[in-house]
């Protein structure tokens, strides 16, 4: 519990998808602190004893829980909710998996796939990927956002306007966060939290861990935002740089080819280099390397790179 917290809003608060419609579980006033129980993506459906088989048994009507809404009062449309992100308390059991059909190449990956992660929730220690080396953590929330003023339920697998699953992984301890509100009390939610990923989360999962967050929620009045923006308190990948990267590109005329191209041959770097199965690769890809755009000017052709963190393996 947070003794400094105005309020606590339990995990058995949540739901599935954006609709205004649903009621609010607390009223607050701006400034308020709040600590939420946040379930992982997987609404508990992986636990330690899970196996690979468990993957085709997960219920996609219960992907993604947010906890939530919160009425915060004097809010309305046009106006930004201000979220200062203060702190996570881990869980410290995770979860990867490759779930077919989904991710960026979910062609070349058609089987499922799976990997539990146990670590330290005081230290946040380096997280083992089993043989191969130590992932470093970072925990943020994968989906936080805004009620759509749009009605009828929304799905909450892909991001809006308002927030939603964002997937952003600088939106960590430390972050301010500023939502567009397009109904009245803004109706914020917050879920979906992780222990560590890397931008672009390739395979479709993260670490995905459950954890407590700490919030603070304000009022920009009259802010008029077209979309999210955030502010970081400092550097954003000094958990990774410490030994350097190694780096693979695709080049092409599609920014998603390129994608693609640049993720299969770090696959295949980290396959021929580190004795790794495809599927490991691909996975541990998913919660440490980031997909950046390094080219975006010199039609026809766009580079895309990859750039997977040295001190995984150090």
């Amino acid at each position: 519990m947070c003794s400094n917290c105005d309020y606590t809003i339990h995990g058995r608060h949540h739901h599935y998808g954006w609709d205004h419609s649903i009621p609010s579980v607390e009223t607050v006033a701006p400034g308020s602190r709040l600590e939420f129980n946040c379930l992982d993506s997987g609404s508990g459906h992986f636990t330690a004893d899970s196996t690979v088989a468990d993957v085709s048994t997960v219920d996609f009507t219960k992907v993604n829980p947010v906890t939530g809404p919160i009425y915060v009062d004097g809010a309305k449309p046009g106006d930004a909710l201000k979220v200062t992100i203060e702190h996570f308390k881990p869980s410290g059991f995770g979860w990867t998996a490759n779930i077919p059909g989904f991710g960026l190449l979910a062609d070349q990956f058609a089987e499922p796939a799976l990997t539990l992660w146990k670590y330290d929730p005081a230290t946040l220690a380096p997280a083992a990927f089993g043989e191969f080396g130590r992932v470093p953590l970072k925990p943020f929330a994968g989906t936080i956002g805004l009620a759509p003023a749009e009605p009828g339920l929304h799905s909450v697998v892909p991001p809006r306007r308002v927030g939603g699953n964002l997937d952003i992984r600088d939106l960590a301890a430390g972050t301010t966060l500023y939502l567009p509100v397009e109904v009245e009390g803004a109706l914020f939610s917050i879920g979906d939290t992780h222990a560590a990923q890397g931008d672009g989360e390739v395979c479709g999962t993260a670490i995905e861990s459950a954890m407590d967050v700490v919030v603070k929620l304000e009022l920009v009045k009259d802010a008029n935002l077209r979309m999210p923006r955030f502010t970081t308190p400092g550097p954003v990948t000094r958990h990774l740089d410490a030994e350097g990267y190694e780096v693979t590109t695709g080049i092409g005329s599609d920014l998603m080819e390129g994608a693609r191209a640049a993720v299969s041959g770090m696959i295949d770097l980290l396959c021929a280099t580190r004795g790794m199965k495809p599927e490991d690769a691909y996975m541990l890809c998913s919660v440490c390397g980031d997909l950046r755009i390094s080219e975006i000017v010199d039609q026809p052709n766009w580079v895309v790179s990859f750039y997977f963190p040295r001190i995984v393996f150090a």
